[in-house]
């Protein structure tokens, strides 16, 4: 049976307390971290790069779940891995070679994720689907914390997993936007497995939140 994964993003949480929100999730039980990079040209906004993800490494064992909404992510694959990163996720319209990508981040022994904004179709993934350990689908336009579920996303999911199960794949499938208690069980039912969520999580009672999510992700 195919493991859940709860992935709380911390582009939501307290800045001014983050080391505390993120022992708060990880009390809670929360297995991975996700940790979102902008660089205000694949994306209009920004948020933070290797500085903190070097001093977040520092005080939690959680998995980084590090998700790169950056041109040319190539670049700074290196200094990533060297900061702590886990897991890496680039974005296939951000990429020159998203293979050559993959493989990078591979080399360094850390897995490899590929993600899509919403209006990208799940069919350009089909030369990478064997490479990537992780496919990542935007529920929500990448970019800004706190937006709606796309209901379109629901039937992205599915054919995606119907696309991995026809190639005998077991990739996790990862979603990101919008995600509440409310329509957990709508993602999970169609297919994905690791879960990002942020205000969901940081808002109110943290711990309370995340085992909340973790319970009926059955975890």
């Amino acid at each position: 049976m195919r493991k859940n994964y709860l992935s709380p993003s911390i582009l939501s949480a307290d800045f001014a307390h983050l080391g505390e929100d993120i022992r708060h999730v990880e009390a809670a039980g929360s297995p991975y971290l996700h940790y979102d990079v902008m660089d205000g040209l694949f994306v209009p906004s920004f948020s933070f790069g290797m500085p903190v993800l070097e001093s977040v490494r520092k005080i939690t064992d959680m998995v980084l779940d590090v998700h790169l909404m950056i041109q040319d992510p190539d670049r700074y694959i290196d200094d990533f891995v060297r900061c702590g990163a886990d897991i890496i996720t680039v974005h296939y319209e951000a990429c020159s070679d998203v293979k050559r990508t993959l493989d990078k981040i591979k080399e360094h022994g850390r897995k490899a994720g590929v993600t899509i904004k919403p209006r990208t179709p799940n069919q350009v993934l089909e030369d990478v689907l064997d490479l990537a350990d992780m496919i990542l689908l935007m529920t929500v336009e990448p970019g800004f914390g706190g937006q709606a579920y796309i209901p379109e996303s629901t039937e992205k999911i599915r054919e995606l997993r119907r696309m991995l199960d026809e190639r005998g794949l077991d990739t996790d499938i990862e979603v990101d936007g919008g995600i509440k208690k409310d329509n957990l069980r709508t993602v999970l039912d169609a297919g994905a497995n690791v879960i990002v969520a942020g205000s969901a999580i940081f808002k109110g009672d943290i711990e309370r939140n995340t085992r909340d999510f973790l319970e009926i992700m059955g975890e």
